[in-house]
């Protein structure tokens, strides 16, 4: 079900490397260097691209005992940024060369999909993790300590860069809210539904699409069904993000580590037993929900494995998967009146075509579907930092108390 070409990559080697980026016919400079940096709870992706092409591709391993000395995500500053450079200087790269460095998305709000540069008020949002604690926040506080870096290196060296200072920028955050008013709106009106979704790999997902087809992107609505540990159903149309689930907030289907959305009488009796801490509980929601609770595992090979030799509980479970994505398809279908030009599916689980065979009997009648397996953060990211290098995307500037586009 996963593609060999995507599996783990070895700590401190070279992955897919001379790979060139697929990128929309429009944009027609693929030139420049471009670090990217994508930050996990134990790992550091890093890539480095020169005029399109991937040079290097490292999963820097960050083992458990040495994370451990840290009492949070945010103390490995220092030791992540001392490994990136460790990185570039093993492979080669000079810091004068790097153009523009390109950082995954962390948790801030309030932010809508696109490109936004890294500014004082991401960085001040993302180190005090106002808007949530995970280790992607230190992505953009590293680029921008390594872009300061390389203009620092360039004055230096008195070196003239082709694209101007290097800048450090980030891509369609995760929290990235478009949301119809509607869609917002719960039965409740002490809180909203908010936004958490794939929205990095969604979007890059909806540009193949788009080039494949010949199309543009104001002339399509579409759903696109990320599918992995979490799963986030988005429906996109001209351009924007019009609906989604929250994939962390128990907000969405079975996944095979995440509960979904739960009965809440029997959630609210299980957090008021006395059995279960608040952290519990949400680990229950998150992380030993769905496959690992009743097998104990979140592969879905594994759980395809146990439906064949008979288990019927895991043929059950299965089945609910996939009933489960379909549903929250289904709903965005109601969100756009019906009128969805095609499904979307995307993330590991699209690698199995047993899932996405039963996904396409039960949605088919909404819109084609098509398969998209797999994800690459690295890829969609630098795609997005030449986009910025040749002049063909717009650049938003966040402030952490407004949308700037809703201001006057």
């Amino acid at each position: 079900m996963k593609d060999p070409r995507s599996g783990n990559i070895a700590s401190g080697t070279p992955h897919e490397t001379g790979g060139t980026l697929q990128q929309d016919s429009t944009i027609l400079l693929q030139k420049g260097n471009v670090l990217v940096i994508n930050t996990g709870s134990t790992t550091t992706k890093v890539g480095y691209f020169t005029d399109g092409v991937r040079k290097f591709d490292m999963k820097l391993e960050h083992p458990a005992d040495e994370v451990s000395r840290y009492h949070d995500v945010m103390d490995q500053r220092d030791m992540r940024h001392g490994a990136i450079l460790k990185a570039l200087k093993d492979n080669d790269i000079r810091l004068v060369d790097i153009d523009l460095v390109m950082a995954r998305g962390g948790l801030f709000t309030p932010v809508i999909t696109g490109v936004y540069v890294v500014n004082p008020d991401m960085i001040e949002v993302l180190a005090t993790c106002r808007d949530g604690r995970h280790a992607c926040n230190l992505s953009a506080i590293l680029a921008d300590d390594i872009a300061r870096e390389v203009n620092l290196a360039r004055e230096a060296e008195g070196k003239s860069p082709s694209f101007g200072p290097c800048r450090a920028y980030i891509a369609d955050p995760p929290m990235a809210d478009e949301m119809l008013p509607e869609c917002r709106l719960s039965g409740i009106p002490e809180f909203s539904r908010k936004t958490l979704f794939h929205a990095l790999n969604s979007r890059a997902i909806v540009r193949k699409y788009l080039r494949t087809h010949s199309l543009s992107i104001d002339e399509v609505t579409l759903i696109v069904a990320h599918m992995g540990g979490g799963a986030t159903i988005s429906l996109h149309r001209n351009g924007r993000v019009i609906d989604t689930n929250h994939g962390l907030g128990g907000d969405g289907p079975i996944t095979p580590e995440r509960a979904g959305a739960c009965p809440p009488f029997e959630l609210i009796d299980m957090c008021f037993s006395g059995k279960y801490t608040k952290e519990e509980i949400k680990k229950k929601l998150v992380g030993r929900g769905g496959a690992v609770a009743y097998f104990g595992t979140n592969s879905m090979v594994d759980v395809q494995r146990l439906a064949d030799s008979g288990n019927e509980l895991a043929k059950t479970f299965l089945k609910a998967y996939v009933l489960n994505i379909s549903k929250y398809i289904a709903a965005m279908a109601a969100t756009a009146d019906g009128k969805v030009d095609a499904i979307l599916l995307t993330g590991g689980i699209a690698y199995s075509d047993r899932i996405t065979s039963a996904i396409r009997a039960k949605v088919g009648f909404v819109a084609p579907v098509e398969v998209y397996p797999g994800e690459d953060e690295i890829n969609s990211l630098a795609e997005n930092g030449y986009m910025i290098l040749s002049g063909q995307t717009k650049i938003h500037n966040y402030n952490k108390d407004h949308l700037v586009e809703d201001a006057p």
